[in-house]
C-alpha cells in the first residue's frame, strides 16, 4: 500500500511535524511505501497569489529538502520504501520557468506530482483553494460556478498538454480540488463535457490521478476529490489512480483506509 502525496515540514502551510513523525505513522498504519511530494518552488518571476505568501518552499530549501528525504530513505530502508518527490504547481503562462527548474533538479525527484491550485483570470492570478472567501472572489470575476469549474477543467486541460520537459510530473494532483468549498457553492457537474474531455486526454497520455482523500476531511467539501462523476470518468477511462493523503500533518497517514 502506497501514499504518494505528503507533506513535509518545509511546507510553509503545514505543520510542524517532524519527517519522522510522518515516517512512523506511515510504518504504524502499514505502508509498504510513501512520497513525500513538498511544493515545488514557483516559477522565476511568478508572484505568489495566496494572501498569506505560502504556496511552497522557497528555491533555496530545495536542496535541503531533497538532502534530509534521502537521509530518512537509508535509515527507514529496512522498514518502508520512502520516495523523494515534490507537487509541482502548473502555472499558465509560465510554463518556460517550470520547466527550467525541472531540468535542474527534476533528476533527483523519484516521484512527483502536477497540481493546479491557481487559475488565469485576464492578467491576474488566483488562489482556487485558499479559502471560500477567495474562492466567492473568483466565482464574481466570472459571473457563474460553471464558469468557474470550466476555467479549472481548462487550466487542467493546459497542464496536461504543457511541455515540460523529461521531468514533468506524469500524475494530476487532486483532480477535483475545483469542489473543496461545494457545499457552500454547489454545482451539479455531471454530465460536465470539459471534464470528460479532461480525463480522455489523461487516459490517452497514459498519465495517473492522485486519489486524493483530503477533500472527505475538509469542512465544505465532505467528498473524496476523485468521486460521484468523476469516478465514473476514471472507470470509464481506465485511468490508473494512486492512493494520496495529501497529509500536511501526520495524524492524516491514516487517511488512506477510506475505500477505494
Amino acid at each position: 500500500m502506497k501514499d504518494g502525496h505528503i507533506h513535509t515540514p518545509y511546507c510553509p502551510h503545514g505543520t510542524d511535524d517532524k519527517f519522522e513523525q510522518y515516517v512512523e505513522k506511515a510504518i504504524q498504519v502499514g505502508l509498504d511505501e510513501i512520497s513525500f511530494t513538498e511544493h515545488f518552488p514557483l516559477p522565476k518571476g511568478f508572484k505568489d497569489p495566496a494572501p498569506d505568501n505560502d504556496s511552497s518552499i522557497k528555491l533555496e530549501q530545495l536542496k535541503s529538502y531533497i538532502n534530509d528525504v534521502n537521509k530518512l530513505k537509508d535509515r527507514y530502508k529496512e522498514k518502508i520504501k520512502i520516495n523523494v518527490g515534490a507537487e509541482v504547481d502548473y502555472i499558465e503562462g509560465f510554463e518556460k520557468e517550470i520547466k527550467s527548474l525541472l531540468d535542474e533538479y527534476g533528476n533527483c525527484l523519484e516521484d512527483s506530482i502536477l497540481s493546479v491550485h491557481m487559475i488565469k483570470i485576464e492578467d491576474e492570478y488566483y488562489c482556487m483553494d485558499f479559502s471560500s472567501e477567495e474562492f466567492e472572489k473568483i466565482l464574481n470575476l466570472l459571473g457563474s460556478i460553471e464558469a468557474v469549474y470550466n476555467l479549472y477543467y481548462d487550466t487542467l486541460i493546459k497542464a496536461v498538454n504543457a511541455d515540460l520537459g523529461e521531468y514533468k510530473p506524469k500524475r494530476i494532483g487532486h483532480l477535483n480540488l475545483v469542489r473543496k468549498y461545494n457545499k457552500k457553492f454547489p454545482y451539479d457537474y455531471s454530465k460536465n463535457k470539459k471534464l470528460e474531455e479532461l480525463v480522455k486526454l489523461i487516459s490517452e497520455k497514459g498519465y495517473e490521478l492522485d486519489y486524493n482523500v483530503a477533500g472527505l476531511f475538509k469542512e465544505d467539501c465532505g467528498e473524496v476529490y476523485i468521486s460521484g462523476y468523476l469516478a465514473e470518468l476514471v472507470k470509464k477511462y481506465n485511468v490508473k489512480v494512486v492512493l494520496g493523503s495529501d497529509s500536511h500533518s501526520s495524524k492524516f497517514i491514516d487517511k488512506y483506509k477510506v475505500n477505494i
